[in-house]
């Protein structure tokens, strides 16, 4: 996931949308199927911190190559440190831990979190990689679609739970009917 903008163009670019499709896509997609593995307990951080965390290393991966070109092995702990980030940030709204958010949370949670991690896609734009920019954009879609589909849920849940708590008559039904 080598978000260096010095390689060859195409290179730049496919590594770009990659890695955001990595971290909107792939990791919480290994959360939610995980969700209940007590691996989640021990590295779950309260959103508070997750999400800052982050916002930081996700900022710090992607812009500190174009300000000074690094070393491969400080490359490759940036991205490690980045993967790790991207785990501990999906827990509290994937996985089955003591910092579970609730739904209004989770919604609040992803929303807030889709522009503030394409800052720094916009600082690679500002910087004249225009298309390695808008490929993390692109490749980090699926989180505002995750936060969509969180929302949607919660809406339809409420919508269900108001509907039950409603008197069978005012329903206008049969107890067996739904």
């Amino acid at each position: 996931m080598d978000h260096s903008t010095h390689g060859t163009h195409l290179s730049a670019v496919a590594m770009m949308a990659v890695s955001g499709l990595v971290l909107a896509a792939v990791v919480p997609g290994v959360v939610r199927l995980t969700r209940r593995a007590p691996l989640w307990q021990w590295v779950s951080l309260p959103p508070g911190l997750a999400l800052p965390l982050l916002v930081l290393v996700h900022a710090w991966v992607v812009l500190a190559d174009l300000v000074l070109p690094l070393p491969t092995g400080v490359t490759v702990v940036s991205e490690a440190a980045l993967l790790l980030a991207a785990f501990v940030f999906w827990v509290p709204a994937i996985a089955r831990t003591r910092h579970r958010l609730s739904d209004p949370g989770r919604c609040l949670y992803l929303f807030l979190a889709a522009p503030l991690l394409d800052i720094p896609a916009l600082g690679v734009i500002a910087s004249g990689h225009q298309a390695e920019g808008l490929a993390m954009i692109v490749g980090m879609l699926p989180l505002a679609i995750a936060a969509a589909v969180v929302t949607w849920s919660w809406i339809q849940r409420e919508e269900r739970q108001a509907v039950d708590a409603l008197p069978l008559a005012v329903r206008g039904g049969d107890p067996g009917v739904r």
